[in-house]
Order: structure tokens, then sequence, then C-alpha cells
């Protein structure tokens, strides 16, 4: 049985981290490098989470509170490998949801127009479909923009 703890990222886990979304859909079709990856993990705008199942690392958020409109935004949600479809990229979703919750009405976020199976994920989780950028990272793709209203 898992036992999940959510903190925010110490410095070292973050090339892991990095390393784990270069690695994973969607960044992978999308064309994101490692260097990119690095890059989004030590953004000082970016608020980055661990999901550790004890002291195991297993997961990655990453938040902006000022993200869309003056409202928070998922940059991105990842989670390994061995750790998937046990609920964690659930549990993650939900830290945010009541990081922000107290403070913000909304929460933003995008997912890429191919990865169907989080567009239903994000659904199940009372997201909804607001917006849509084609040709945003990769022509012939879009990124469509999700809202859920937290309050």
């Amino acid at each position: 049985m898992i036992n999940i703890l959510i903190v925010e990222a110490i410095e070292s886990e973050k090339p892991w981290a990095a390393e784990l979304m270069s690695k994973s859909e969607p960044w992978t079709v999308l064309g994101i490098t490692l260097e990119q990856s690095i890059n989004a993990v030590r953004d000082e705008g970016n608020l980055v989470f661990i999901a550790r199942d004890r002291n195991v690392p297993c997961g990655v958020i990453i938040l902006q509170d000022k993200g869309v409109a003056g409202s928070p935004y998922v940059k991105s949600v990842v989670v390994a490998p061995s750790y998937r479809n046990q609920g964690i990229g659930k549990l993650l979703i939900t830290f945010a949801e009541d990081k922000f919750r107290n403070h913000y009405k909304h929460l933003f976020l995008c997912v890429s127009s191919f990865n169907k199976e989080a567009q239903r994920f994000y659904k199940e989780s009372g997201y909804a479909a607001v917006g849509e950028f084609k040709d945003y990272i990769v022509d012939g793709l879009s990124e469509i923009l999700m809202h859920k209203r937290l309050r």
C-alpha cells in the first residue's frame, strides 16, 4: 500500500523531476527536452511539489500562483511509471486545488489534444474545456485550456 506525502521539492529532487517529465508523455510528443524541463523546475516563478511514497519520489506537480488572468495554473503533472494508475495524479491535483481554494475562485490547466486519457481524467475531476490553442507547441496539435471553479 502506498503512503503519499506531497511536499515542496528540495533542490536535489529537481533533476529527478525534470528527467521524469522529459521522458514522459506529453512532453516526449511535444519535443520538450531535458534542458527545458530543468528550466521549468528551477524557474523561480514555478512552485514545484513532489509526491513521496515513504520518502521515495513518485510524482511532480508544478504550479503558478498567478498563471491565467491572475488565477493559479497547473503547469505540469507527472507520475513515475511504476506509480501510475494508483491515484497519485488525483492526489496531486487535489493538493493544488486545496492549496489555492481559500484565496482563489478558479484554477486553470492545459492538456494536449492528443492526450485523451488526461482529458478524461480532468473532466472527471471537474474541469471543463474553455479554450484551445491550435498549433501552440507543435503544428497540428492543440493545447486545450481547462478550468475548474474552486469555490
